[in-house]
């Protein structure tokens, strides 16, 4: 685990100077703007996503500036996205990663304009020809993060979400299941296949990718309700207890701590057994499916 440690680390640092290169600067009336994108996204975290797709696109020998861009382009729709998520007509969040919320350190309306720039920005850097020179393979790439993020991915889970909040404890663990393949597990999935679709990769090693993908993007999640449910404030950089507070159904709720905890565990193992079609060149990929499940933050 050291040597994915040791990776993911290298990885935040190059990913962290692309996202400082693509985001606009401005010194006009705009720069407020840039200023708020630059907040929400150049404040450290995980870089998980961005992350797989550059080991993604190891797998099939994509040009690493070519895989940066792309790894880029999905962490701007994940910070636009806890950008609102954290706005008090969604969460109401005041902390993240240990910082001030970006509507706390500037004002709500800038916070909003900032999700909606992160967001647009993501698809101007797809499909510029430094992310490829085919354009099929833009329009690929282009089409599948908008599936993975919009109605039928990660705004269609929130709304979801929004929905178990009003509901409570009534809804059932396939409910939750899908709910959560809709808001987290769609932008895994295509940070996932962003390497193949660049590599221009053939069905079958996608096939193995999207199933490595959707038992990743579970036992995430379920890693994320256990850390609401267990950790700590200083460990998670936000609030915690929330899911628990409000009465909403979760993994816990329906599995408990233990049965959670062993659900992530099997998901991750399966994810990892999806890999084998790569060999020691997916090693990493497979050391993030434990990792995910056995992270404290």
């Amino acid at each position: 685990m050291d040597a994915l440690k040791s990776a993911m680390a290298e990885a935040a640092l190059a990913i962290e100077a692309e996202l400082d290169r693509l985001i606009p600067r401005g010194d006009g009336h705009e720069k407020r703007v840039y200023d708020a994108m630059r907040y929400a996204c150049l404040n450290g975290g995980k870089r998980l996503r961005p992350f797989l797709v550059l080991e993604s696109a190891k797998l099939f020998d994509v040009p690493r500036p070519r895989a940066l861009r792309a790894a880029a382009a999905i962490e701007f729709v994940h910070c636009y996205s806890l950008v609102h998520d954290d706005l008090p007509a969604m969460d109401d969040d005041d902390l993240r990663r240990g910082r001030p919320t970006t509507h706390k350190q500037f004002d709500e309306a800038t916070a909003i304009l900032a999700g909606d720039a992160l967001l647009t920005l993501a698809f101007e850097v797809l499909a510029h020809s430094e992310t490829h020179p085919d354009g099929g393979v833009r329009a690929e790439l282009v089409a599948a993060l908008a599936s993975g993020a919009g109605a039928t991915g990660m705004v269609g889970g929130q709304m979801f979400d929004l929905e178990a909040e009003q509901r409570g404890k009534s809804f059932s663990l396939v409910d939750i299941t899908r709910l959560q393949s809709m808001k987290t597990g769609r932008l895994i999935a295509f940070a996932c296949q962003a390497g193949a679709i660049l590599g221009q990769a053939t069905a079958r090693a996608r096939q193995a990718l999207a199933a490595y993908a959707e038992d990743l993007g579970l036992a995430f999640q379920i890693a994320d309700d256990l850390l609401d449910a267990e950790g700590t404030e200083a460990e998670v950089g936000k609030k915690v207890g929330k899911d628990a507070a409000a009465g909403k159904a979760t993994f816990i709720t329906h599995l408990g701590i233990d049965g959670a905890r062993k659900r992530a565990r099997t998901l991750a193992l399966q994810a990892a057994k999806h890999l084998d079609l790569y060999g020691p060149k997916a090693q990493m990929l497979s050391n993030v499916a434990l990792f995910v499940v056995e992270r404290r933050a």
